[in-house]
């Protein structure tokens, strides 16, 4: 979701015109960074990050420097006294805000106005019809994916979750709009779109009627999966309360769906579960698993999951090793707990910590677990041939290209850059190395 809000700003800089984006930021006289706060480690290193590049006024002393989002949202002025270099504080709701505010300091910097030396702005109210702003992107050449931002906020208050004080309350952008902006990208050549929200299956329920026995979110995925051109459609992430049968029904009447869901389970014990404040139980989720991969021939499910949860015993633990077993996730992404300023669980007494020590053989243990059983699913892949959407080069060899399986799974593969990137490639896996499928694409000529 950070990354779509930055492309936001990013293309209202570009259509403000007189700014370019530059990768580096020596050259930049414009640097923001977007922040995220559901983990302290992400708050100290954009924090870290910040303070280092402070370096850059002594050289070049009209810099705008500012930080974006959930960080700011939380801490406002706070961030004024953490950073004395810092010039724009902007929250969560105020991203299409961010340009102007940027040209009134960059003005004033570029004038020399000595009384304005320590001028700084903070901006983090709340804002009505935010949602509605994030809707432009800038698509590169042959871009085979894209985010679509389908609303903001989040009315759930898990207890350890920062998003709903950093994001606001749930709030839906109109069905029509969203559409229309899938029209646009596929007009564009792109192919696959990813639909985000907060809770992103709970899409319009206090803004849109049921019809015909389809909750707004099903009625939305209908829309976009009639947009002539795209080929595939995900979303994320969403909340296991949110899969009802319409929902599940819908991956069984939608091919362009992809069979791959991210299912946040946080913890298989029913009191830690309580006490997160997540209103279902352990039996209830491996229910929704089943049905979900009843859907699919091959349905991909990921999770989320956190230990050491304050009051987590060992009995709690493996009771989540045992939902993982049963569950048999394709991947996980597992956590330590870690306290957020202002939610109920940063709250809760200190005798109910559990031991940074006992977090970390936890986390350990749980990704050996996870990983023994993705294991087993990635190796059935050698020798299958598997639809993949290539995206460009590979991250770690410019001499391969790289895209993903309907089951979001990374395959790396020979291929000219030109003629491949943006397409459906049939590729016959060889081989993977943890998480990633490598094979040769069966396609003549190359």
């Amino acid at each position: 979701m950070n990354e779509r809000d930055s492309e936001q700003v990013a293309q209202m800089f570009l259509e403000r015109g007189g700014y370019v984006l530059t990768a580096d930021e020596g050259e930049a006289d414009v640097i923001l960074i977007n922040t995220c706060s559901v983990r302290d480690q992400a708050e100290q290193k954009a924090l870290g990050k910040m303070g280092m590049l402070g370096r850059l006024r002594r050289v070049k002393p009209h810099v705008v420097y500012g930080f974006l989002g959930c960080m700011a949202q939380s801490r406002g002025e706070e961030l004024l006294s953490r950073v004395p270099h810092l010039d724009l504080v902007a929250g969560t709701q105020k991203y299409h805000r961010v340009v102007e505010h940027v040209d009134g300091l960059l003005r004033r910097r570029l004038e020399r106005r000595m009384d304005d030396e320590r001028y700084s702005i903070v901006d983090v109210g709340e804002e009505e019809g935010s949602q509605n702003t994030i809707r432009d992107q800038v698509v590169g050449e042959r871009q085979a994916t894209a985010f679509v931002s389908i609303m903001q906020g989040c009315n759930m208050k898990c207890s350890f979750c920062i998003v709903p004080y950093t994001r606001g309350g749930e709030r839906a952008r109109p069905m029509g709009e969203i559409v229309a902006e899938v029209r646009r990208l596929a007009s564009e050549g792109v192919k696959e779109v990813t639909l985000l929200g907060q809770i992103v299956n709970r899409y319009g329920v206090r803004e849109f009627p049921v019809v015909g026995g389809l909750s707004p979110f099903v009625q939305l995925l209908e829309g976009v999966h009639g947009v002539e051109g795209i080929e595939r459609i995900r979303f994320t992430s969403p909340h296991p309360i949110g899969y009802r049968d319409d929902l599940v029904e819908a991956f069984r009447r939608l091919p362009k769906l992809c069979p791959h869901v991210h299912l946040p389970l946080q913890s298989g014990s029913e009191g830690v579960l309580k006490a997160m404040k997540r209103p279902y139980s352990p039996e209830r989720f491996l229910e929704i698993c089943g049905k979900m991969r009843g859907t699919r021939e091959e349905m991909a499910i990921t999770t989320d999951i956190i230990v050491g949860f304050p009051g987590e015993s060992e009995a709690d633990y493996e009771a989540t090793k045992a939902v993982v077993r049963a569950a048999d996730f394709d991947n996980a992404f597992i956590f330590r707990y870690s306290p957020r300023r202002g939610t109920p669980a940063a709250e809760m007494e200190e005798s109910l910590q559990v031991p940074e020590r006992e977090k970390e053989a936890r986390h350990q243990d749980l990704l050996a677990l996870v990983n023994g059983q993705a294991k087993v699913k990635y190796e059935r892949e050698i020798g299958r041939v598997v639809e993949v959407l290539c995206e460009g080069y590979s991250k770690t060899n410019r001499e391969r290209l790289s895209g993903r399986t309907p089951q979001n799974r990374i395959v790396v593969f020979p291929g000219p850059h030109d003629r491949l990137k943006g397409e459906l490639v049939r590729v016959r896996v060889e081989e993977h190395h943890a998480f990633t499928l490598y094979g040769e694409p069966e396609v003549t000529g190359l």
